[in-house]
């Protein structure tokens, strides 16, 4: 029985052998992991490259880029121009003001029946020597009264756009207080907002109005127009190009107004043509609401009034019947 004793202690010995090695297997793995793991941290924090993330972080403020005001609202300077006075004779009434709220005047000689109507200013400053014209035909008229035929009335508006020309007597005192070209914002059938500016003033932005008749200015002259019986209109402008008669075409009492006008004045007719398409005009709003005839007529240049020229001229018109 002996033999048997010894043999089961030889199995045991051999199973906590084998356990042990087992044991002592695990334990050395054990030891190498964390091993790796600080040689990996200690490469980390020695600046060994390591992947990151390429996803950005929204920023908490935005900045917008820097819009280009709209040219044609930005603000005008205004500048006090030289009042009109008169030392004695006939004083004006207002029949408007303008968008920055200066007086539209007009003057009235004579006390006939037929009506006829001067406007000059239109495109303010810009066109101010047509102001320098209209003072000079209102002092002339003034001191000779006699020039008007008895059955005549006329009206002289002298500056239609007083806010262009406080602000400007060059390129920037052609618009309005809004950046509208008044002969482009009277509602003829032909108007528009914009048009095609080849052959046409291009200096500056300009546009024909929200809508035809959407400025003051024009409206007080349109008022003014409606409530008289006016025979025929004379819408100074300069510089050079001739005599437009009114019309989209042409009416043919008024190319009668502009052939008698420019052989008065020596001025173009027919007038010179640069391609540009006249849209929105005093002149074809009037004879398309009841006016006889009605021109555009443009001096010789953007100085002279062309004085003596248009006496001759205000006799041809005066005496002119549709």
């Amino acid at each position: 029985m002996p033999p048997k004793k010894r043999a089961s202690h030889s199995w045991v010995y051999a199973i906590w052998g084998v356990n042990a090695v087992v044991v002592i297997c695990l334990l050395g793995g054990g030891i190498f992991y964390l091993n790796s793991q600080r040689a990996s941290a200690a490469n980390d924090l020695a600046g060994t490259p390591r992947a990151v993330s390429t996803q950005k972080i929204p920023p908490t403020i935005y900045f917008l880029p820097t819009l280009t005001p709209n040219p044609y609202s930005t603000p005008y300077v205004f500048t006090t121009s030289t009042p009109f006075t008169l030392d004695h004779g006939q004083q004006s009434n207002v029949i408007g003001l303008s968008h920055g709220g200066r007086p539209i005047d007009v003057y009235t000689f004579g006390n006939g029946k037929r009506e006829y109507l001067i406007v000059a200013g239109i495109h303010g400053g810009y066109e101010g020597n047509t102001i320098g014209l209209a003072n000079e035909l209102i002092r002339h008229l003034i001191d000779h009264p006699e020039v008007i035929p008895e059955d005549v009335t006329l009206y002289i508006i002298r500056n239609m756009n007083p806010d262009g020309e406080a602000r400007d007597s060059g390129v920037d005192g052609r618009v309005n207080n809004r950046g509208v070209d008044l002969n482009r914002n009277f509602p003829s059938r032909n108007w528009v907002a914009e048009w095609d500016r080849d052959g046409c003033w291009v200096w500056r932005p300009t546009t024909g109005g929200d809508y035809g008749g959407s400025e003051p200015e024009t409206r007080a002259v349109m008022s003014f127009i409606s409530t008289h019986n006016i025979e025929a209109v004379i819408s100074y402008h300069s510089a050079a190009l001739g005599v437009f008669p009114g019309g989209d075409p042409w009416e043919p009492d008024s190319i009668r107004l502009a052939r008698a006008l420019a052989k008065a004045t020596g001025y173009p007719y027919p007038p010179l043509d640069t391609g540009c398409g006249y849209t929105g005009t005093l002149a074809d709003w009037a004879v398309e609401n009841g006016v006889g005839a009605a021109v555009d007529m443009e001096l010789t240049n953007h100085k002279d009034t062309d004085f003596k020229q248009n006496l001759e001229a205000l006799k041809v018109f005066l005496n002119f019947v549709p």
